[in-house]
């Protein structure tokens, strides 16, 4: 086990998150399921906390009731390579959520990403102040991160 790992609270969907979670991403499996009866809900066999693993980092995840909600205050980062990935994962893990500024999204169970391209961070780390610039103004007008259009932007177009 890493030495540190994100723990997740969940209402009453915690089986169905992380299915899903782990349907989205190529590398990311479930590593357990402990299932109990619900005495809140009287259901059988229900997943009361799991295990499980994206892209090498180890998550933890509890069905703890309504106590507690996920909020943006903390987010999962994902660093994407390619436009394509950006919009692969954009509209999977936005099925059913909230499309958020500059790259941020709110998925279905309330959980925060930001869907980040590796280009980003490229230029903006231009030592060009101008055209580091540029790109920080393209990206805070946009939604779901464009690297052309942060190209572009870049290059004064």
């Amino acid at each position: 086990m890493q030495k540190i790992t994100p723990f997740l609270w969940f209402d009453n969907q915690l089986e169905e998150a992380v299915n899903f979670y782990v349907s989205i991403f190529k590398n990311a499996k479930v590593i357990n399921m402990n299932r109990m009866d619900d005495a809140r809900t009287g259901e059988k066999n229900k997943v009361s906390m799991a295990t499980f693993q994206i892209e090498g980092q180890e998550f933890m995840a509890l069905n703890g009731g309504p106590t507690y909600k996920l909020s943006p205050a903390i987010s999962l980062f994902v660093s994407c390579n390619t436009q394509e990935e950006v919009d692969t994962l954009w509209a999977k893990l936005g099925q059913g959520g909230q499309e958020l500024q500059c790259g941020w999204l709110t998925d279905r169970f309330g959980l925060s990403w930001q869907i980040i391209p590796t280009a980003l961070g490229e230029l903006m780390g231009d030592p060009d102040p101008a055209k580091s610039q540029r790109v920080m103004q393209a990206m805070m007008k946009m939604i779901k991160i464009d690297i052309a259009a942060l190209k572009a932007a870049h290059a004064g177009k």
